[in-house]
């Protein structure tokens, strides 16, 4: 085995010669003084030569390190020579896929694919805002551990709701990288479990059914702004949500069928959506509809033909009848449906699919649409008559 000083006191020759060290380790000494050290070997019946680096930047103890590395990969029935330029072009293209490339191609595939506006900005705040520090690691090196510290950060911080977003979001671009070849797995899914449950608060919604049928009678009885009063009643009759009626526009309505088809942009999943309409909610829309002209919203704003009513406007007029924001909110008239419906024993799946709740199996999905159909018409038309009758039961306890 050679020695520091044997290395060192090599002179250069008028040929390349070698110094042999042992087990394929040698230092190959160049006539213009350059070391080199070698590791020979044989594979498949071949003589081959691996570079270890030079001396003395790559010390006698670095080069045995390597060349019993070479020998262990040898063992395996692996030419060492292939797996380096294997793992030379590894780390190239994890170098060209870091997390920031793969989070941009996701957020560009979120607009591809239609995805609200507020869904893509909300996720490029998580991923360029909150993940930032992510953006230049190779993703495909990045660790549970890793992403557990930048999580707990942001929970420490007193935000617990966004670092649950946070990890969603990440396991959507792990699982994107994993299928698109460029990552080996997704690091999120040994976090399930890992941070503090979020404290939810549910929005405000009256279950009883009296009560209900109180508001019912006070809604009847404003004496506000119309457009207001018909908004609030056609919340109550369509379960839908505040900003879908708010919207509503007299082109999206089919009278003769008694349907309100909403498009899918303005819809929470993303797909269009047909409202069966009651007795109740037409005579509403009737009502309202020569308030404004043309096609245009049917429920404009107080100060303009052509903005909607805001969710604020709505949750006043709660408010000076006599409801606050722990009782009841625009919101709060779908919770108060699909509880009461639900306590009396409605179908459940075709309660969800009034409600338009994405269903997580895609098949399953698009059973619902067509198949709950008739049964949702039977359905809207039974809240609205239950409606009617929690009003006539909360006047004659009042009385």
């Amino acid at each position: 085995m050679l020695t520091t000083f044997q290395i060192t006191s090599a002179k250069p020759a008028e040929k390349m010669y070698r110094l042999a060290d042992g087990l394929g380790l040698a230092l190959q000494v160049e006539p213009n003084g350059t070391k080199l050290w070698r590791f020979r070997y044989r594979f498949a019946g071949t003589q081959k030569m691996l570079s270890l680096g030079s001396f003395p930047e790559v010390t006698i103890a670095q080069a045995r390190t390597k060349r019993d590395e070479a020998r262990a990969v040898l063992a395996t029935g692996t030419d060492p020579a292939r797996k380096r330029e294997q793992d030379r072009i590894t780390a190239q293209l994890n170098a060209a896929n870091t997390f920031g490339i793969i989070a941009r191609e996701y957020l560009d595939r979120l607009h591809a694919e239609n995805a609200a506006a507020s869904t893509i900005s909300k996720n490029k705040w998580l991923l360029e805002d909150l993940a930032g520090p992510l953006a230049k690691r190779p993703i495909a090196e990045i660790t549970s551990a890793e992403l557990l510290q930048l999580l707990q950060r942001i929970e420490k911080s007193g935000r617990r709701d966004t670092a649950h977003r946070l990890r969603g979001t990440l396991g959507s671009v792990f699982r994107y990288a994993v299928v698109t070849l460029r990552a080996p797995l997704d690091p999120t899914a040994a976090l399930k479990g890992a941070l503090l449950k979020v404290d939810t608060t549910h929005r405000a919604a009256i279950t009883d059914e009296r009560k209900l049928g109180g508001l019912m009678l006070a809604i009847d009885e404003y004496d506000g702004w119309p457009t207001l009063r018909a908004a609030l009643l056609l919340l109550a009759l369509t379960m839908v949500r505040p900003g879908e009626v708010r919207h509503m526009r007299k082109s999206e309505l089919i009278i003769p069928k008694a349907l309100w088809r909403i498009p899918a942009e303005r819809m929470k999943m993303r797909r269009p959506f047909d409202v069966p309409l009651s007795r109740q909610a037409l005579a509403v829309i009737r009502d309202m509809w020569d308030l404004t002209p043309g096609n245009g919203l049917l429920l404009p704003s107080i100060r303009s033909s052509v903005k909607p009513l805001s969710e604020n406007a709505m949750n006043s007029a709660l408010r000076r009848m006599g409801y606050g924001q722990e009782e009841m909110t625009a919101h709060g008239f779908r919770s108060s449906a699909s509880t009461i419906l639900n306590e009396r024993g409605f179908d459940d799946d075709v309660i969800e699919a009034a409600l338009a709740h994405q269903d997580e199996d895609e098949v399953r999905r698009a059973y619902n649409r067509s198949a709950y159909f008739p049964q949702r018409v039977e359905l809207m038309q039974d809240w609205a008559d239950l409606l009617d009758k929690f009003r006539k039961d909360s006047r004659h306890k009042a009385a």
